[in-house]
């Protein structure tokens, strides 16, 4: 047996499980296309306008569908008065079938169902009904002449006024409390001690594409055209809220623009098209306006953290508290998990790491591109900046002196682990030697300064396949449901293809998003590309496997390139080596490596901010990070996906603040024009540096996820900076104007 092991079946599978380390791999060909940076290869179909998104797919006699939602926060719903909405011209149907829906934490990524056509009411926003009509601007306006009556009932709208109802929360992939050695008696006992809360309001993902479905069912099958991240459990939670097989659903989303968490599970207008489209017979197209975008999908959670740093007088931690506060929805059992990166980043004997989730009547929290760290990285590495000025020492010396030998509470020994070295080459780029002193810094009205923050994200490998296709005519095409949602998955897939099989990239043809193909990890948790590019790496490496057999040589001493295998002296058109099409289909799951190493990304952020000292404005001058993610697939997309990471962190620490009315739980700021997210203006030329490493514990391409990593930490870094430009430290985010005034001495 070679060293790529064996075909598993007669169906021409190549199966793997991680249970061992893959030192070696074809990625390290002669073609020379992994890691480069080329373009999007459907780049040009974008920006011509010609890549259908969800709602642009053609159907014949097809009508609109727009929601009815509660117009209350909480209570249950007496009547629908429809009366009004059917007299209009051109409406079809108004549909308020409650039987036909399932209340479940589906918006979290799980595989129910979303809250929808439901008489309890949960919270203001929540869809009660769809109103179809032949076309949009009659479905919207019957929705605006549907009649709610209903009854209030006691809500949960202020999340300060019920902290004390919070318990800890369901486990997930970390549990909700965990606690090592004895905290308390150590953080009493440290010579230096720090105790500081920070709160993180409620964010949206605000992805360009709305969330959108078309409906149509052939022969007692459901197509739908929708703008989901995960399709194969995007088809589960349809088909189990349809009460259908699985096999009797299909969805099919080839484009998907944007969606940072927020379409991982299926919103309510999939289910509202689907259920109009079986009644009337017609195809349904539903498309959330931006205000139904913000109500009735899924939110971040607000949070609030207590941190506690207990260390020795050199600095070196002992103690470690992480205790936050998170909200959601009543039904849901969804929980960001803030401390999931405190588990790891640093060492100490002695920890706890809490997280109590509070019911609240507000629209349903969900996971948001890097749930966890992106909100308790922020006030982390904030606290430990903070450390870093009671000690008087550089924060770079402070994360260097508590850098763990291993994984501090599982005692297992990293994959690989470059943080200290991101943050050290980090220093050196941005000029971090000439920050100065807080506060001293001033030149006319601004005041100038810098900061610095470490960035982790948990790397994860999902069970994926993927089917490649060897054609007689030289080509490769690969079929997979996993999608593309901007991040570069058809670009990187194709590399990984093209370099493997020693074929020029014209020669590569990606097909994304179609739930018939085989089923695939889907976009989310920064693993699609480790774990879908490691199942086209498979089914890769079975063709070569196959290719070396017809050659008569073996795998090892063959070599791909141009199209040609290349062995003994001989060079061979591979075409010459199949007779008819060859087809492998290559399928990866996590094993014990998972278990016996620890597994995650690092990096870090630099920033330099100038704040105005008489109106408390902050302008972002600077912001560079380095990271370290294993092999890099492709340098510009890499590049793309950690820009975008950096520019969410500029709103986190600036901006963003998701407002809801206090008396009723309704969101005030429902659109892009007032839900502030940055724009080219907040946001300066941003630089990024990636260091070379593989990680051959993660999974056969030595990849690790690489797209929520940008957004860890970014946020400290800007807020860090601002405290050393005026010496003001805010710990409630965003960072306004208003918060840095009240704090500026009046002489500033």
């Amino acid at each position: 047996m070679s060293i790529i092991g064996k075909l598993f079946g007669s169906d021409d599978t190549n199966a793997l499980v991680m249970d061992e380390p893959r030192p070696t791999s074809f990625l390290d060909g002669a073609q020379d296309v992994i890691g480069k940076p080329i373009n999007r290869v459907e780049g040009p179909l974008k920006v011509a306008g010609r890549a259908p998104y969800a709602a642009e797919y053609p159907a014949e006699r097809l009508v609109y569908g727009v929601l009815v939602r509660a117009t209350f926060g909480r209570g249950k719903l007496t009547k629908v008065d429809d009366t009004a909405a059917r007299a209009l011209p051109g409406v079809i149907d108004v549909i308020t079938d409650y039987d036909t829906f399932i209340r479940s934490p589906g918006q979290g990524g799980a595989t129910d169902a979303p809250p929808q056509g439901v008489q309890d009411v949960q919270y203001f926003g929540e869809p009660i009904a769809v109103v179809v009509g032949e076309t949009f601007e009659a479905a919207r306006d019957g929705a605006a002449a549907v009649r709610l009556e209903y009854e209030e009932a006691d809500a949960n709208f202020v999340f300060a006024a019920h902290k004390d109802q919070g318990k800890e929360p369901k486990k997930d992939q970390i549990p909700g409390h965990s606690k090592q050695g004895n905290f308390e008696k150590a953080f009493n006992d440290a010579p230096v001690q720090l105790d500081v809360t920070y709160t993180t309001p409620s964010q949206n993902s605000t992805a360009m594409e709305p969330h959108a479905s078309i409906a149509e069912w052939r022969d007692g099958t459901l197509i739908l055209h929708g703008a989901y991240q995960m399709v194969a459990s995007d088809q589960q939670q349809l088909a189990k809220a349809l009460g259908v097989s699985a096999d009797k659903v299909r969805i099919i989303a080839r484009y998907v623009g944007g969606g940072f968490g927020s379409k991982l599970g299926i919103a309510p207008e999939s289910v509202a098209a689907a259920v109009a489209a079986k009644k009337l017979g017609r195809p349904v197209k539903i498309v959330l306006a931006r205000q139904q975008v913000y109500e009735a999908t899924v939110r971040r959670s607000n949070t609030e953290q207590r941190i506690r740093l207990g260390t020795d007088a050199n600095g070196k931690i002992d103690a470690l508290s992480h205790n936050s506060l998170i909200a959601n929805t009543p039904y849901e059992q969804y929980w960001e998990p803030v401390g999931v990166g405190t588990h790891f980043i640093y060492g100490g004997e002695n920890r706890e790491v809490n997280h109590d989730l509070i019911p609240m009547n507000l629209t349903a929290a969900g996971s948001m591109r890097a749930p966890g760290e992106a909100v308790g990285m922020m006030g982390l590495e904030c606290a430990m900046d903070e450390l870093a000025e009671k000690l008087g020492l550089d924060p770079i010396e402070l994360r260097r002196r508590n850098e763990p030998a291993q994984e501090p509470e599982k005692q297992i020994p990293f994959s690989s682990r470059q943080m200290i070295p991101a943050l050290e080459q980090g220093a050196q780029l941005f000029g971090w030697s000439q920050r100065k002193k807080a506060g001293t810094d001033r030149r006319g009205e601004w005041l100038y300064g810098m900061g610095v923050a470490a960035a982790v994200r948990s790397n994860q490998l999902q069970k994926s396949a993927a089917k490649v296709t060897l054609t007689t005519d030289g080509r490769a095409i690969v079929d997979t449901d996993m999608t593309d949602i901007g991040t570069g998955t058809y670009t990187i897939l194709a590399q990984i293809t093209a370099e493997t099989l020693g074929l020029p990239l014209d020669k590569v043809v990606v097909h994304l998003g179609d739930g018939k193909a085989p089923a695939s990890s889907g976009s989310g948790g920064s693993w699609g590309a480790g774990s879908s590019g490691s199942s086209v790496y498979l089914a890769c490496e079975g063709i070569r496997e196959r290719l070396a057999k017809s050659m008569g040589v073996s795998v090892e001493e063959m070599t791909l390139k141009d199209g040609r295998a290349i062995a003994q002296n001989r060079a061979v058109p591979v075409t010459e080596l199949i007779e008819e099409n060859l087809s492998v289909t290559g399928q990866i799951e996590p094993g014990k490596q998972e278990k016996k190493f620890h597994q995650a990304s690092y990096g870090a952020h630099f920033c330099a901010v100038k704040v105005n000292a008489v109106t408390g404005e902050v302008r972002v001058e600077r912001m560079l990070g380095v990271f370290s993610a294993g092999r890099i697939l492709n340098e510009k997309t890499a590049r793309s996906q950690c820009l975008g990471g950096m520019t969410f962190g500029i709103g986190a620490a600036l901006t963003e603040e998701l407002i809801h009315d206090e008396r009723s739980g309704k969101v005030v700021n429902r659109d892009m024009a007032e839900y502030h997210v940055p724009v080219n203006a907040d946001v300066p030329q941003l630089e990024v540096h990636f260091l070379s490493e593989r990680d051959i514990h993660a999974n056969p391409i030595h990849a690790k996820g690489i797209g929520e990593l940008g957004i860890s930490g970014a946020g400290a870094a800007v807020a860090n900076a601002i405290y050393n430009a005026t010496g003001v430290r805010v710990r409630d985010f965003p960072i306004t104007c208003d918060k840095i005034i009240e704090q500026l001495p009046f002489d500033a």
